[in-house]
């Protein structure tokens, strides 16, 4: 599933969360987070967890 790293990031900042606190939150691998961020993709149950987390919907993070 392709995700828009960019909003995930400005999610993230507005939060002050770091990759290290936000795969803590999120229960995925700072390893992952920071793959996922590269890549700009992942697996549609870990889009949903990202999008929790940062209190957004998943549909915001997906990149069309």
């Amino acid at each position: 599933m392709k995700i828009n790293t960019m909003r995930i990031s400005v999610a993230m900042a507005e939060q002050g969360l770091t990759k290290k606190d936000f795969s803590a939150k999120c229960g995925v691998s700072a390893q992952n987070i920071s793959t996922i961020i590269r890549r700009g993709t992942c697996e549609p149950k870990t889009a949903g967890k990202l999008a929790a987390v940062l209190g957004i919907d998943v549909s915001e993070i997906l990149d069309n």
